[in-house]
This record gives structure tokens, C-alpha cells and sequence, in this order.
């Protein structure tokens, strides 16, 4: 009979060779196959979250992903070695899960390079998780995006490009409603065909903040996406922190989930970009006192994004 393609081909060579050789091969794919998904979950275990969890958000999350089958789990602090960021636990990490909100500086971008170069690499996934929006790898990812639209977008202009890369007014500032949305290009072109862009990098925040526990209705807008699978059209959450947008990142690949709340406001609450080959996604809901990663439904996305994010073998 003849071979289809090369898959067919394959298969009937397995099935040629001895007992032996056919066992020791089924061996190795099985073990490929259960190998492991590899979870770093940082945090950085402010004492607040005692309110809404026992032993601290980041390990909350981490015991529920332990339970899952095919994952590994790692729970970190800034108070471990090199800030919980050493080579000692991300060293075979696939999936880096972020929760900071008042000690983000104490990650500086010189410590999230080897982060980002992997993200890069496509051999690590970031997961942030709401303040995390100012967590230095996520804020370090957006800005790589920033860098490679603004080159991709400047190399189609044909001519010798000089580009100067604006930081925000202040790293840890927010901005107000009126301000433009970063990250956004100005181009001047000089009378000998030249240009010279400056490229203002992402705010990383947005205009307007609520903590006063008011409920907010999730809306899942890609139903048919794997980091929803399982989830209702939509769903509320009875207590949680209000974000407004504008949110000041790079436009997401991929828009997941969306908020609002009865008072009007909204955000675009579980987005998701490509940084080279790896991805990051971002997150909303939450507030370290209010028990958002109680919410069967947040632990759902937190193990599909898991599951989906990690980087696959081959």
C-alpha cells in the first residue's frame, strides 16, 4: 500500500523493528508525554492578604495548581534567593505566574533580562496577575513589544531611521484621562529623507483605580479560546478592585476576557501578547484582600492559561 506522507512512512517503520527496539521507543514517548509543566509562582506575600488567605496569595494559588495533574509548582517570595528570581528556580521553569504591588522596584530591568530573553526565546510564559501590571517583567516584556512594533512599523518608512525611546514621566505614575495612550510614535522627517522617531514607551497603568469591593461582571468575548475553556459566557465577581481604562500597553494579540462594573467603568481584564516566540498574558481581577483566587472560575483560567501557555516540547 502506499504512503500517504510521512507519517504513515514513520509508522510502519516502528512497527517493522523488534519487540525490543518498538518497547524501548514506546517508553521514551510516554515519558515525553508525562512529562511535567514546571510553575514558578511569585509573590510577594505582603501581610494584608492575610485577610482573604491563610498562607498568602502566591501559595494559595500555588496549592491549587499542585493539585492539578501534569503540573509542578514552585512558590517563591522576595525574601528567597536573588529575589526569588535565581537561576535556581527559573532555571527549568515554563510558566512564571506574577503577583506584586508595593515592592515592584525591588526587581530592577538589569534582573528581569534573563526573564525576558527567554520569553523571547519562546522557552518561558509570564503570567501577571493584577497589580503585576507594574511588575518589572511585565513592564520589561512591554516595552520589548514596544521596541519591536515601533521597528517593524519605522522599516517600512524606506529611509535611514534614528529612533529615541521616551520613558514614561515617572515609572510608578498614572496617568490621567486626557493623556494619550502609550505607547505611541512621533516622526520627523528631515529634508534629506531621514527620520527621526521618538517612541513613547507604555505607562504600564491606567487612569482610574477603585478599592472598594464592589462586584464587577466578567464577560468572555473568545469563547472558543483554550484559556476559557470551561468557562460561562459570563460571570461576576462579588468583591474585587476596579481598574478604568485607558490601559496604557501595547495593543494585545488577543483581547480574552473584558469587566465592567455598574458604575460604568471597564477594562479589557485578560489579554495576551506574543514577545518574540513566547507569550505573556495579562490578568485583571483581584486585590490581595479581597479572595478573587478563591473564585472557582479565576482558578480555571489560572490552570487553562497554565496548561496553554507553556512552552511545548519539539
Amino acid at each position: 500500500m502506499p504512503f500517504t506522507d510521512r507519517r504513515d512512512f514513520f509508522s510502519a517503520s516502528l512497527a517493522a523493528t523488534t519487540t525490543g527496539l518498538a518497547a524501548t521507543t514506546t517508553g521514551i514517548t510516554l515519558a515525553q508525554k508525562q512529562q511535567p509543566i514546571r510553575v514558578v509562582v511569585w509573590d510577594e506575600r505582603q501581610p494584608q492578604q492575610k485577610e482573604a488567605y491563610d498562607n498568602f496569595l502566591g501559595n494559595h494559588i500555588a496549592g491549587y495548581l499542585r493539585q492539578q495533574s501534569g503540573i509542578e509548582v514552585t512558590s517563591v517570595s522576595p525574601e528567597d534567593d536573588e529575589r526569588g528570581i535565581s537561576p535556581a528556580y527559573l532555571r527549568t521553569c515554563d510558566v512564571l505566574v506574577w503577583w506584586g504591588h508595593v515592592r515592584q522596584a525591588e526587581i530592577t530591568p538589569q534582573m528581569a533580562k534573563p526573564i525576558i530573553q527567554r520569553i523571547k526565546e519562546g522557552s518561558l510564559a509570564l503570567i501577571a496577575l493584577h497589580s503585576a501590571h507594574w511588575a518589572t517583567p511585565f513592564v520589561e516584556a512591554m516595552y520589548e513589544r514596544t521596541r519591536t512594533d515601533a521597528l517593524k512599523a519605522l522599516n517600512q518608512q524606506g529611509a535611514p531611521v534614528e529612533i529615541t525611546y521616551v520613558d514614561p514621566p515617572k515609572r510608578y505614575s498614572v496617568p490621567k484621562f486626557e493623556d494619550r495612550p502609550t505607547p505611541f510614535t512621533e516622526i520627523r522627517k528631515s529634508p534629506d529623507g531621514s527620520i527621526k522617531a521618538k517612541v513613547f514607551l507604555p505607562w504600564c497603568c491606567f487612569p482610574a483605580y477603585r478599592n472598594d469591593g464592589k462586584p464587577s461582571q466578567v464577560r468572555v468575548l473568545k469563547p472558543e479560546h483554550p484559556i476559557v475553556r470551561g468557562l460561562p459566557k459570563q460571570f461576576e465577581l462579588p468583591q474585587t478592585e476596579m481598574y478604568c481604562e485607558t490601559f496604557h500597553v501595547p495593543e494585545p494579540d488577543e483581547v480574552i476576557l473584558e469587566e465592567r462594573w455598574a458604575s460604568g467603568e471597564w477594562f479589557r481584564s485578560g489579554c495576551l501578547w506574543n514577545i518574540g516566540k513566547g507569550k505573556v498574558f495579562y490578568l485583571r481581577p483581584g486585590h490581595e484582600t479581597f479572595p478573587i483566587f478563591k473564585n472557582n472560575h479565576i482558578l480555571q483560567i489560572l490552570q487553562n492559561a497554565v496548561r496553554w501557555l507553556a512552552p511545548k516540547a519539539g
